[in-house]
């Protein structure tokens, strides 16, 4: 999430987009089988975080955060094409409220685009705002005439913080945490393909000894539908049960919860222990499913290694954590991982420097691939140029001016069709800006790379 308490403002912007593509270049010893081609996504109001989706036709939308305004910046291309701006869909979706401060994007089997973002609902005197959780539906990824044939509705208005989306088919969820009263998870699920929404069960149990701590003390990753099972789960950083409490405690398990009711009930399964006081969450633990055998997939960051894990019984257990990044990417952060047809892509910022919080550290954004479960990985470089350079902070609101300006995410798709790969990453040595006291600040926008 980009704001704390939201500070309001108003101000007009030129969305003039602009694009170039260069060749990413490769590590010393990486093969010259993986390459990739960059696009960077030029907007006068600066964007990060980004997320992309891939349909099964190739279809691929792309989403960022406007850096300067507010609002969810949305493309849309064929695989490999030239992304074409469609404007913001979630300002406005009622009166006097704003989009852009979390999003997620997905395309169904369906062929329905769907959204789901974070957004600011103004509270009277107009000086704060509370979070709620849109749902937009674009039934045959028609986002044409500025998303006029879309549906956009708000389904939570109780505060929340981030979102995420997946289908299955026509069922669709929403997952977000409860940032009111808990950091508990939430589910909403949609049976007609995101027109209706009825909100499910949460995936933390609380009550057991593996989840009994971890209602005000978790980290949620993306919620991913098996269409092989029609199961849904979710992955989330916790910390130690009966040793940890309250939310400055650090996220030292990865689990994950399933659901085979369509979310009515979950049952959680422990991924990975580490000790005491290490952090998981740096930032989101990432969760994929290959849609052609059901196998899954979970990474995480501890600050300093990406670490990969996999399933081959539908998460009932896991094998035991490999370390992915290696050489270039000595201290890697901001995992995502994608799979299909057995290969399986993760992605992450990766620097020589021996620490996230080093000012000097130059980052690239690199992917690692492997085809045996992690048996072995082959990384590569996808960023043609370093695309940050200084201390990453992964303590979100609470992080120094200019430290978070990649925000908290970034991600990988693969297309169905030939099982190529499209990253959107952030880099925020493009651009710049001024801001409002004067001084010049890079001005982060967002690059898509797609493989060759």
């Amino acid at each position: 999430m980009r704001y704390g308490l939201i500070a309001l403002f108003a101000m007009a912007v030129a969305f003039n987009m602009l694009s170039s593509t260069v060749s990413a270049t490769r590590p010393i010893g990486a093969s010259a089988s993986i390459e990739f081609s960059n696009t960077s996504l030029l907007l006068d109001s600066g964007s990060s975080e980004p997320a992309v989706t891939i349909g099964s036709d190739g279809t691929t939308a792309l989403t960022s955060l406007s850096w300067i305004t507010f609002g969810t910046n949305v493309w849309k291309t064929s695989f490999g094409g030239s992304p074409i701006y469609q404007g913001i869909p979630d300002n406005g979706i009622v009166s006097g409220q704003l989009g852009g401060e979390d999003a997620d994007v997905d395309i169904g089997s369906t062929g329905t685009l769907h959204f789901t973002s974070l957004v600011a609902l103004i509270n009277p005197p107009f000086t704060t705002a509370r979070l709620g959780v849109s749902a937009i539906t674009c039934p045959n990824a028609d986002t044409s005439n500025h998303f006029a044939n879309c549906k956009a509705q708000i389904i939570d208005t109780a505060q929340a913080d981030r979102q995420w989306i997946t289908s299955d088919g026509a069922t669709v969820y929403i997952s977000y945490h409860d940032s009111g009263s808990s950091t508990l998870i939430h589910v909403q699920r949609s049976d007609d393909d995101g027109f209706t929404w009825t909100r499910v069960g949460d995936p933390i149990p609380g009550h057991d000894g593996l989840t009994g701590m971890s209602t005000f003390n978790n980290d949620q990753g993306p919620i991913v539908a098996d269409p092989t099972t029609h199961s849904v789960f979710v992955v989330y950083a916790a910390g130690q049960g009966g040793l940890q409490k309250g939310t400055n405690a650090n996220f030292n398990n990865i689990v994950v919860s399933r659901s085979t009711d369509k979310g009515l009930t979950w049952t959680p399964t422990l991924v990975y222990h580490a000790p005491v006081n290490t952090a998981l969450n740096n930032v989101f633990p990432a969760l994929a499913i290959d849609p052609t055998n059901g196998k899954m997939y979970a990474a995480w960051s501890d600050a300093h290694t990406v670490w990969f894990a996999a399933s081959s019984d539908h998460g009932s257990t896991w094998s035991s954590a490999v370390a992915v990044n290696s050489g270039l990417a000595a201290t890697a952060v901001f995992p995502w991982v994608a799979a299909f047809g057995d290969k399986v892509d993760v992605v992450y910022y990766g620097s020589t420097a021996l620490n996230k919080d080093d000012p000097t550290a130059v980052w690239n954004t690199y992917m690692a691939q492997t085809a045996d479960d992690g048996s072995h990985f082959l990384q590569t470089t996808v960023s043609a140029h370093p695309n940050h350079v200084g201390v990453i902070c992964t303590n979100g609101t609470g992080c120094a001016r200019g430290t978070r300006n990649l925000l908290d995410l970034f991600e990988i798709a693969i297309n169905p069709l030939n099982g190529k790969a499209a990253i959107i990453f952030a880099d925020d040595t493009l651009t710049t800006y001024t801001r409002s006291d004067g001084t010049v600040a890079p001005l982060p926008q967002v690059v898509v790379a797609w493989e060759s």
